[in-house]
């Protein structure tokens, strides 16, 4: 099970019956918030059957080669998509190069990376559907803007007992966004992979280890870093593996707010 340690000393907030309303208010006041997996898989209206294929797109994802230059063994996706607020449907972009802006990302400022694109089965899946409207919604919460640019990578970080896997290289950071996720897909013989969320300051706001799938942890990327510590294999002769799905929100260029 999954669980998170509030360490922002802020008021916790009342109980909503609606986990994303919830999540929606945390995000306004603490600036991160843990979606626990049952909630979100009501959230999403998922089912086991839909689930388990959803997770079989992790089985297609191809290496990650600028990681590998780092010794980190990743595999990895990417996509982008336009999502509309006012009829909270959203469309595939062609694919292109990811660029993370130069205030955000310390390892790859001006580094024009270039990953395998979704595939059409992952685009068509209707979990995806499901997550990319969810999280719309929160995004929305936080800027008015009628229009999203939104990333989307399934991620699976590998360890052996030689290397450890790095999820997040870079240490804390930010994705220069408005709304960032990871929503837990699977881990199989993996230990560590704290997840961390601090304020600008390094204040730390929320610590997790994401285990249990379905769990969603949230964050305002405009005022928050965030992290996650090394994976080791818990028996070293096995590799052990993380699998997320990472999506960011950004107001789209030219959008309106309200």
């Amino acid at each position: 099970m999954d669980h998170a340690v509030d360490v922002s000393g802020r008021t916790p907030l009342a109980p909503s019956a609606d986990p994303a309303a919830a999540a929606g208010q945390a995000l306004t006041t603490i600036g991160a918030h843990l979606i626990p997996a049952a909630a979100t898989m009501a959230c999403l209206g998922v089912d086991e059957d839909q689930w388990r294929r959803f997770t079989s797109h992790w089985e297609s994802l191809r290496a990650d080669p600028y990681a590998a230059e780092r010794g980190t063994r990743r595999l990895r996706r990417h996509g982008r998509f336009v999502f509309s607020a006012p009829r909270r449907s959203f469309h595939l972009l062609p694919p292109a190069t990811f660029v993370q802006p130069g205030d955000s990302n310390p390892l790859y400022i001006d580094v024009d990376r270039r990953f395998d694109p979704l595939t059409s089965y992952f685009v068509a899946d209707p979990v995806v559907g499901a997550v990319l409207r969810m999280l719309g919604r929160l995004a929305t919460g936080l800027d008015g803007s009628e229009l999203w640019d939104v990333q989307v990578h399934p991620f699976r970080v590998i360890a052996s007992g030689e290397a450890a896997g790095l999820p997040t290289p870079e240490g804390l950071h930010r994705d220069g966004v408005t709304l960032v996720s990871s929503l837990m897909v699977g881990r199989r013989n993996a230990t560590g992979g704290e997840s961390e969320v601090t304020d600008m300051d390094g204040n730390r706001l929320l610590a997790t280890t994401l285990d249990e799938p379905g769990t969603l942890l949230l964050g305002d990327d405009r005022r928050t870093l965030h992290g996650v510590s090394p994976v080791r294999p818990l028996d070293p002769h096995t590799r052990a593996r993380r699998d997320v799905l990472v999506v960011t929100y950004a107001p789209r260029c030219g959008s309106t707010t309200g």
